[in-house]
C-alpha cells in the first residue's frame, strides 16, 4: 500500500505507457512531403487514393475495462486469432468514396487485381495516384509490370516505419464505410 501512496503523491502512473517508433527511412522527408502534398494539393484532374489492406480478426481473452475519470482504458494483451482476411480499401481523397474488395490472401496478384479495379472505376485516361504502405506485395515485379502498362497510375509509398503517418493513413480509411461498389467475395 505504501508504494501506491508514493506514486499518487508524486503523480506517477507507471501503468500508463505510450508507444512510439521513429522511422529510420533515409527518404522520410521526401516521402512524407510527397504524400502530404497529395492530400493538401492534389494534382488537377487526377484521382488520389489512399489504399490500405490486410486486417486480422482478433478477440481479446479478457474484457476491456472502460475509461473512467483519472483512469485510462485498460485491456489485457492476450487475444484469440480468428484468422486473417485481406481487405483492400481505396479512399478517394477528393470525393470521399471508398472502393473495397476482400480476398483470402495478400499477394501481389491480388494487389494488381485491386489496382485494375481502381483503373476500371475511373474515367479512361485519368491520372491516378495511389498512396500505399511498404509491403513487399506493393513493390513486386507484377506491380512494376502493371505500372509499365498503365503509365497514368503512380504509386506513392509511406516512409518505412512511419507509424504515425501510417496510422493517419489507416484512420482516413476506417472512418468511411465501403461503398456499394464493393467487389470480391465477402467473408462469412
Amino acid at each position: 500500500m505504501m508504494v501506491a501512496r508514493v506514486w499518487r503523491k508524486h503523480g506517477l502512473q507507471p501503468h500508463r505507457i505510450e508507444r512510439y517508433m521513429a522511422s529510420n527511412d533515409p527518404d522520410f522527408e521526401k516521402k512524407a512531403a510527397d504524400i502530404i502534398g497529395l492530400y493538401l494539393n492534389p494534382p488537377a484532374h487526377a484521382a488520389v487514393f489512399s489504399v490500405d489492406d490486410s486486417i486480422q480478426a482478433l478477440d481479446r481473452k479478457d474484457p476491456v475495462l472502460p475509461l473512467s475519470p483519472g483512469r485510462a482504458e485498460r485491456h489485457g494483451f492476450e487475444y484469440f486469432r480468428h484468422g486473417t482476411l485481406s481487405l483492400y480499401a481505396a479512399f478517394n481523397t477528393k470525393t470521399g468514396e471508398v472502393l473495397g474488395k476482400t480476398t483470402a490472401r495478400h499477394t501481389s496478384a491480388e494487389f494488381v487485381a485491386f489496382l485494375t479495379d481502381i483503373v476500371i472505376d475511373q474515367p479512361r485516361g485519368k491520372e491516378i495516384h495511389v498512396i500505399a504502405d511498404n509491403q513487399s506485395a506493393h513493390k513486386s515485379r507484377p506491380v512494376t509490370d502493371f505500372l509499365a502498362v498503365h503509365p497514368k497510375v503512380h504509386l506513392h509509398f509511406t516512409p518505412t516505419y512511419s507509424s504515425g503517418q501510417e496510422q493517419e493513413h489507416r484512420r482516413s480509411l476506417s472512418c468511411c464505410p465501403i461503398s456499394h461498389q464493393q467487389r470480391g467475395p465477402v467473408a462469412d
